[in-house]
């Protein structure tokens, strides 16, 4: 159970990578790991890894570790796995293309039911047997099927009223791809995956390393 109900981000945004560690240690049929142990998988020191942990509650054990699938299970409950997402893509171009053939999402509970776009030529063709519909019936779609997520993937000039549409629809997470910070009501949730500055952020290191 949650200690408290402040979780820094920087300690959920750690989340995710434990769980992808543990997963893969399932596949291998690792029953049970140390936190130093999961400190050699992930990069994070062990007294990091606890204090993570500990922020929803006493998963180890003094002298064995954790219990890999039951904190995988734990982990997954925390970050909201436990469930299905309705979800829809805006924007059939490359990045959509990508996501919706991303067969990893649907594993995890995220279900892309449509596909939206404003090119003719795009209309009515299936990504994964997935329709893509045109834009115009975003809003009316996602009533009539309790979306969850909205998935931008549009040019950044539309980014925003695209943004919009999902709010207005009753949508309370995004995800944004688009190059734009949006504007959002308190109670939608959106998170920005800004390609171009996660490159930038490469670009320094190299440049850091280099000029050693």
């Amino acid at each position: 159970m949650r200690k408290s109900n402040k979780v820094s981000m920087a300690v959920i945004r750690r989340l995710p990578k434990y769980y992808r560690y543990l997963g893969e240690l399932m596949e291998n049929e690792v029953k049970r790991i140390s936190s130093q142990q999961l400190s050699q998988l992930t990069g994070f020191t062990a007294s990091q890894i606890r204090q993570d942990l500990n922020n929803f509650g006493g998963f180890g054990q003094q002298g064995y570790g954790y219990n890999v699938e039951d904190l995988h299970n734990q982990l997954g409950k925390i970050l909201g796995l436990n469930r299905v997402y309705n979800t829809v893509i805006i924007g059939a171009g490359n990045l959509g293309h990508a996501i919706a053939n991303y067969r990893s999402f649907e594993e995890e509970g995220f279900k892309v039911k449509a596909i939206f776009d404003v090119e003719p030529e795009v209309i009515g063709i299936e990504i994964r047997g997935i329709k893509v519909r045109d834009v115009k019936e975003l809003e009316d779609f996602i009533k009539e099927n309790q979306i969850d997520i909205g998935i931008i993937c549009t040019p950044k000039d539309v980014s925003q009223e695209i943004a919009d549409k999902l709010v207005n629809s009753g949508v309370k997470g995004i995800w944004n791809f688009a190059p734009k910070d949006l504007k959002v009501p308190d109670d939608v949730v959106v998170e920005n995956v800004h390609l171009n500055e996660s490159l930038f952020t490469l670009s320094y290191m190299l440049k850091e390393r280099i000029n050693r």
